[in-house]
């Protein structure tokens, strides 16, 4: 496969040129029903927050039309209960008080007419963390968005003091639902939901994945996983969508990364740790040899690397779903080459093919691509727009502009390609359906051809 790259990468990107191909599991490898799984994460959460720490039932009752307001790239501004929905330059393109979005005027009068969001300048190149905003970036994070903002509108209701304290809440909330020991011990909602009907929330990869894993790995690559998640619901993951024999694909399984912390901290603050029945065992040195393992950083990893491909500099890419924990730290930590999966891709590129052809297709073609927006919910927004692109107006008196969104440079940045799913490359032997992908993100950009990437 080679495709061109974004920002300031090699023109073109090869997957034969690379001596090693890693995976995250959640969102990458394996994939999700979306709208179930959304419902689960929100579930667990509001239920945490009513049960123990005493917040309004009201937080517990959805409507469907309430999952319009999720939308990956917001940041939620913790000192005013405001999300918002940034530029590449950080102007706030759109923004919401609790669930209200906010009008153009209310935007002016809050941001100025330059209408820059005062953080921005902090988190940009760095994606550090904060007391003050959290980035909603990966699908796990992404129903809390919708929970954070049904809370500021509850507490509007029930107060006048406009300082907002419950993040230490939704945080407890977090650890309470996916401390390490939740799956072995079956409390909160969402691992024993998950145990009990793992077919309700994962989906299967297809055969055409599993052979292109295998292909690989036959090719001579060395392939890794490395996930956040613990080994026992890895294991349940993989056996699920990959199958029993899943250990044979990978010749590395690091489980319990805790990234993007894996990828920036040195051995002696993140040491590898073996595994007995799931259970973390003594800190390792160094690491010696491929297999199952715990914790860890990059650059122990990195010499076990060297050592099998026989390399100095063995070359690496690495695919994930987080900016913040996969791309950005692999790249500007670790020269890894990287690939950003990116469902929005899909669903945008569907959109606009829909609109392109609207006048000049039959009404059976028209509703191939309008049932896969509906198979794509919630993964876009109408509240928020697209991904990609944005109209601001009110810019020093100026009209509306379209301007690439936050999250669109960040991609330019950090990855070298971004794609709809490991799917997109298992289907290769369809160029036609892997060049809409491309030639769509070409749309975005406007500063490379879209082409075939077979």
């Amino acid at each position: 496969m080679s495709c061109p790259c974004p920002g300031a990468m090699a023109e073109h990107f090869s997957l034969s040129d690379c001596d090693v191909i890693g995976f995250d599991l959640d969102h990458t490898l394996c994939r999700y029903n979306v709208s179930d799984t959304f419902a689960l994460i929100y579930d667990s959460f509001a239920q945490f927050l009513v049960e123990q720490r005493g917040y309004d039932r009201e937080l517990m009752t959805l409507t469907p039309d309430c999952w319009d307001f999720c939308f990956k790239g917001l940041l939620l501004d913790l000192e005013d209960g405001n999300l918002l929905k940034l530029g590449e330059d950080g102007t706030v393109l759109r923004a919401s008080h609790g669930t209200r979005l906010l009008t153009g005027e209310e935007i002016l009068e809050t941001y100025g007419k330059k209408r820059k969001w005062k953080h921005f300048k902090t988190i940009n190149g760095t994606f550090a963390r904060s007391g003050k905003y959290h980035f909603y970036d990966n699908y796990f994070d992404l129903p809390g968005a919708l929970l954070c903002a049904r809370v500021v509108d509850i507490l509007d209701q029930n107060r006048t003091v406009k300082k907002y304290e419950f993040w230490k809440d939704v945080i407890a909330s977090i650890e309470y639902n996916y401390k390490a020991s939740a799956f072995k011990e079956d409390s909160g909602i969402y691992f024993p939901s998950v145990k009990k009907d793992p077919g309700k929330y994962l989906l299967r990869c297809s055969e055409s994945v599993k052979d292109w894993l295998r292909k690989l790995k036959n090719a001579g690559k060395v392939l890794l996983l490395i996930t956040s998640s613990h080994s026992d619901y890895c294991r349940l993951l993989c056996e699920h969508i990959l199958g029993e024999d899943f250990e044979e694909i990978f010749d590395i399984i690091i489980t319990n990364a805790l990234k993007p912390g894996f990828f920036t901290q040195m051995p002696q603050q993140r040491p590898f740790r073996t595994l007995v029945n799931d259970e973390e065992r003594e800190p390792l040195p160094s690491l010696e040899q491929p297999g199952w393992y715990s914790q860890g950083n990059w650059s122990h990893l990195n010499d076990l690397l060297k050592k099998i491909t026989g390399k100095s500099d063995p070359k690496v890419v690495y695919f994930g779903d987080s900016m913040r924990s996969d791309i950005f730290p692999a790249h500007s930590y670790n020269n890894c080459e990287t690939v950003l999966v990116l469902e929005e891709l899909e669903v945008e590129a569907s959109q606009q093919v829909t609109t392109d052809r609207k006048d000049s297709e039959p009404l059976e073609k028209k509703g191939k691509y309008e049932s896969k927006r509906q198979k794509m919910w919630p993964v876009v927004s109408e509240q928020w727009g697209s991904y990609f692109v944005d109209g601001v107006t009110g810019l020093e008196g100026e009209g509306e502009t379209q301007v690439h969104t936050w999250c669109t440079s960040n991609i330019n940045t950090y990855s070298t390609i971004a794609i709809p799913s490991l799917q997109a490359i298992a289907d290769a032997a369809r160029p036609a359906e892997i060049f809409q992908h491309f030639l769509f993100w070409d749309l975005m950009r406007k500063d490379w051809t879209g082409q075939d990437c077979i």
